[in-house]
């Protein structure tokens, strides 16, 4: 079973291969270049360095949302045209449940949040048992205020990750009433190595569609949609 995982759903760009539970190489990105211009690049180097043939592939594993609308459009379209060209399925990984997987094996609660601004974050609340991720909250948009209310009465220690870490840390560290800590830099950010660790569960599991069927989750309309909602909505309203 060989997979080539993808995540392109936050600033990082992130490429990875497993073989039966075996890494093989992982690249990632995190300085100002756009998904555009690295992720085909990123793929087609840990390929050589691997010396793989792309048809020798089973699936392609995509970080499927939620995350940044146009980080989100390239990765999937990445992952459906390659798909397409070696006639394989895709294995659709809900980008919080990998950000998760970052921790695995932790005795904590596992809180991602990626920034979804105006207070808002992408995040859900998930734990290890038996060695399999468990989602007690699968992901969803919320508060950050109302995340950390949520957290507190569970009453149990957590680890936060993710780069809504950046932006709430500081509203975390005074409202937060139960012992936490911020996961440390090589596991806060997306990897493509979870992705692609948790894309051979769900390829086990015949979790898997086809390019044509694979849709982003944005969870929420894109900042352009919304605008335009609005923009109706004041119009009702005058007339």
């Amino acid at each position: 079973m060989k997979i080539l995982a993808i995540d392109s759903s936050s600033v990082v760009a992130t490429v990875a291969l497993v073989e039966d539970e075996k890494l093989l190489a992982e690249y990632s990105v995190n300085h100002k270049k756009t998904h555009s211009q690295t992720l085909l690049p990123m793929i087609d180097e840990i390929m050589k360095m691997s010396e793989t043939d792309i048809n020798t592939l089973d699936a392609i594993a995509v970080s499927g949302g939620p995350g940044s609308f146009t980080g989100l459009r390239i990765g999937s379209a990445t992952a459906k045209g390659l798909a397409l060209v070696i006639n394989k399925p895709i294995i659709h990984i809900p980008t919080i449940d990998g950000l998760a997987y970052n921790m695995y094996g932790s005795s904590k609660l596992v809180c991602p949040i990626m920034d979804a601004r105006r207070n808002q974050v992408y995040t859900g609340i998930y734990h290890f048992e038996d060695n399999r991720l468990v989602a007690d909250i699968p992901q969803y948009q919320e508060d950050i205020n109302t995340l950390i209310e949520i957290l507190n009465e569970k009453d149990l220690p957590v680890v936060f990750l993710g780069d809504g870490v950046d932006t709430y840390r500081e509203t975390i560290s005074h409202n937060i009433k139960v012992p936490y800590e911020f996961a440390p830099v090589h596991m806060n950010m997306q990897r493509a190595a979870s992705i692609a660790a948790l894309s051979e569960q769900y390829y086990i599991e015949k979790k898997t569609v086809s390019a044509n069927e694979h849709q982003p989750d944005y969870l929420r309309k894109s900042q352009a949609e919304r605008e335009l909602e609005e923009k109706h909505n004041m119009q009702k309203i005058i007339q």
